[in-house]
């Protein structure tokens, strides 16, 4: 059964910046598109952004262009997620997911079969 692991959340001043882990058990993440989404409280989840099998990272928020990076560490079979300069709006539950597909699926949760359990990211002073 896929299983994936957000780690790294935490609060932050404005400005600061943190990097996210997904981690993968059970399976292996080498061939799989694994997208990033944030939940605000009272807000519909949102796409962040994806990253393919080969690398390839897709920002579906313009809100985080220039700002958040996608990568992957196929030998310790975890996907990042960079964050910098961060802003209050940043605010929110990080989830890590995938489709089990190589390419990306698109920027809305239904789209994705396979959750991690969230982390929490709160940029405030």
């Amino acid at each position: 059964q896929v299983q994936l692991v957000e780690s790294g959340g935490g609060l932050v001043q404005p400005g600061g910046s943190l990097r996210l882990s997904c981690a993968a058990s059970r399976f292996t993440l080498d061939y799989y598109a694994i997208a990033w989404f944030r939940q605000a409280p009272g807000k519909e989840r949102e796409g962040v952004s994806c990253i393919t099998s080969t690398r390839r990272s897709t920002y579906f928020a313009d809100s985080v262009k220039g700002r958040f990076t996608m990568s992957r560490d196929n030998a310790k079979n975890t996907v990042y997620l960079q964050m910098n300069s961060l802003k209050p709006e940043d605010t929110g539950v990080y989830y890590c997911a995938t489709a089990g597909t190589a390419l990306c699926s698109g920027r809305y949760p239904e789209e994705y079969d396979y959750w991690g359990q969230g982390t929490q990211v709160t940029v405030s002073s």
